[in-house]
């Protein structure tokens, strides 16, 4: 049901919205059987693309990570993936009642999930680590990832379209914060406490 859901979500956003609201998901649910998929797509990604083909940014020269070394960053990205989408779900539940929405925290953390799918799914351009393929992926990525949010908030938080406009702002705001300490925060760890090593 989940992947007819997700498939659903990127070619017909708005009526799927509709039928991912009648049904209830769990947070253990959402959590062990959406997002611990979703979120291996880019860190198995990254892990394969850095380590067999090599990062580029012209594509002249690859950079490739150790076996180890990757694999350590990709475990960390991983989790820190559980970390944003949980984060941002409890914001979305703190932030509700301001904007008169009245639904449990499952139904948040279901919202992040299904609007953050297009992120998620554009991490399989981490196979092929070139820089700018991978922002050009990704920006396509976000842009439809903010499409959903805008979509998806007045029916799923069941409230009108114009609170949800200003709500789903609110959210957006939240999530570029926390993507800008979760890469803020990756690049202070990867600087000290965890050094990536390069084999060539």
């Amino acid at each position: 049901m989940f992947l007819q859901h997700m498939m659903g979500i990127l070619y017909h956003p708005k009526d799927e919205w509709g039928m991912i609201r009648k049904e209830h998901y769990s947070t253990f649910h959402v959590f062990l059987a959406q997002i611990s998929i979703l979120a291996a797509i880019p860190a198995v990604s990254l892990f394969i693309g850095t380590t067999q083909i090599g990062w580029s940014i012209a594509g002249s020269e690859y950079v490739r990570l150790e076996t180890m070394s990757a694999f350590m960053a990709g475990v960390a990205f991983y989790f820190a993936m559980w970390f944003a989408v949980g984060v941002i779900a409890y914001a979305i539940h703190w932030m509700e009642k301001t904007y008169g929405g009245n639904v449990s925290f499952d139904e948040c953390l279901v919202l992040t999930t299904f609007t953050a799918t297009p992120l998620f799914l554009s991490g399989l351009a981490g196979l092929y680590p070139m820089l700018w393929f991978n922002v050009i992926v990704g920006m396509i990525a976000l842009c439809y990832t903010v499409y959903l949010l805008y979509t998806g908030v007045p029916i799923i938080m069941q409230i009108p379209e114009e609170r949800g406009f200003f709500f789903s702002t609110s959210i957006l705001t939240v999530g570029l914060c926390v993507l800008v300490g979760l890469i803020a925060t990756t690049v202070v760890l990867w600087g000290t406490f965890v050094p990536l090593s390069y084999t060539s």
